[in-house]
């Protein structure tokens, strides 16, 4: 490269809204890693991945786990952070303490603006994605860095030791895992019986808000949770208001469930349709 041709580190450019997923990595497509980027790019966004884990799975389970080592999960995380950048950060799947640990050392390196933490737990299928001994670990280490943290119900009875099986149960459940150190808790409630959708936003000092919407029949549910997850960290790199972020992770996911409901994708829990209606990549402005 010649000096005229070289770029200047001060001048003002184009680039992408920068997304990053750390989590794990699903054979069969619909969930982790590789859904986290089919939302990404669904959205307009630029998406990278520093992978924790891979997984031997389908549409009907999980057949193996293998995870990565630290160095290398710290190594990815580091290469695109120190060239590419990151405007926003989606945490899926870590499987054991010492993952936990690498991704806290990780964010405290690099102070990344907006952190999405999904706490996988449980895959759709009901396999076991997280050792035990990993979610006090999970707690102490990552509740305080994450601008929000996103369990389902079962994931949420999980972290408290307690059951949260009804409507009524989350908000106690909400409250109570903010005083577990979470900044802002957007609680899944998928898996409640009836006809109604109800996710709860809440954070500290402030009214919770319901989000409700119509179920869909389907059995295309495989990484719904991963996929909000990442539609909320789009959202906050593109400069909504966690409020905003949140209800239009929420249409999104409810609008891909039911474009791809009528699909059959292997013999389980199938994915969601997550380029029903793409967005052209998107360009914001910066100086360097």
């Amino acid at each position: 490269m010649t000096r005229s041709s070289a770029r200047s580190d001060t001048e003002t450019h184009f680039s992408y809204p920068r997304l990053l997923t750390i989590a794990g990595s699903d054979s069969g497509g619909g969930a982790g890693i590789q859904a986290d980027l089919k939302t990404f790019a669904a959205l307009g966004c630029y998406g990278m991945s520093a992978i924790t884990a891979i997984t031997a799975q389908n549409t009907r389970g999980v057949r193996a786990i293998a995870p990565l080592a630290p160095s290398i999960l710290t190594a990815q995380i580091d290469a695109v952070a120190e060239d590419i950048g990151v405007d926003a950060v989606k945490i899926g799947m870590l499987h054991d303490p010492e993952t936990v640990r690498t991704v806290a050392a990780a964010l405290r390196r690099h102070r990344f603006a907006h952190v999405v933490l999904d706490p996988v737990m449980v895959a759709t299928s009901g396999d076991a994605l997280m050792a035990r001994e990993t979610v006090a670990v999970l707690v102490s280490e990552l509740f305080p860095l994450a601008a929000v943290v996103t369990p389902n119900l079962h994931e949420a009875a999980l972290l408290l030791g307690r059951p949260v099986a009804e409507e009524a149960d989350m908000e106690a459940a909400a409250a109570a895992l903010l005083a577990l150190g979470a900044q802002a808790v957007l609680l899944k409630g998928g898996h409640l019986p009836g006809e109604r959708m109800v996710d709860l936003l809440a954070r500290t000092g402030a009214k919770p808000q319901a989000m409700v919407s119509a179920r869909i029949p389907s059995a295309n549910t495989h990484g719904t949770g991963c996929t909000l997850s990442s539609a909320l960290a789009c959202h906050l790199a593109l400069g909504a208001s966690l409020d905003d972020a949140a209800q239009r992770a929420k249409d999104y996911v409810h609008a891909a469930i039911a474009a791809g409901a009528d699909v059959r994708i292997g013999h389980g829990h199938g994915p969601l349709n997550h380029g029903f209606a793409p967005v052209a990549m998107r360009k914001v402005e910066r100086s360097s």
